[in-house]
């Protein structure tokens, strides 16, 4: 399934459901951190990410329907990135000078990504290796 478009605050609503599995639209607005957004606000996103086929109601305890997400995190993740990187021409490099001028990138960031590269250069080599056997 294609993920659709999503704003931010459907993000965040997802990051809920992620987080939790299914929840209730009281739960979800409860997991955004101070200023919540009304009750009403997430209710009515809510509807409209169902309508969207982003999430669906999977039950209903008294009144209240409990909620779970259909589109995958990894999935949307690389979506949205995907929609970043565009604002870069598709370069990764002028993304990550950004982050850095922004302070959003320290050189912490950088060692763990370094390490990222390097297990996923020796995976690649043992996946190679392992596929002309």
């Amino acid at each position: 399934m294609s993920t659709p478009k999503l704003s931010k605050l459907e993000l965040r609503i997802l990051e809920a459901l992620w987080a939790q599995g299914s929840a209730s639209i009281r739960e979800i607005q409860e997991a955004f951190p101070p200023p919540r957004p009304a009750y009403t606000t997430v209710q009515t996103i809510v509807y409209r990410m169902e309508s969207k086929g982003t999430l669906r109601r999977v039950d209903k305890v008294g009144k209240a329907g409990i909620f779970e997400p259909l589109v995958a995190r990894e999935l949307t993740r690389s979506r949205v990135l995907d929609e970043v990187l565009s604002f870069f021409g598709g370069q990764a490099a002028p993304m990550m000078a950004q982050l850095v001028d922004a302070g959003k990138l320290t050189s912490d960031d950088i060692g763990e990504l370094e390490k990222t590269l390097k297990r996923l250069k020796a995976q690649r080599r043992q996946d190679g290796e392992g596929a002309s056997r």
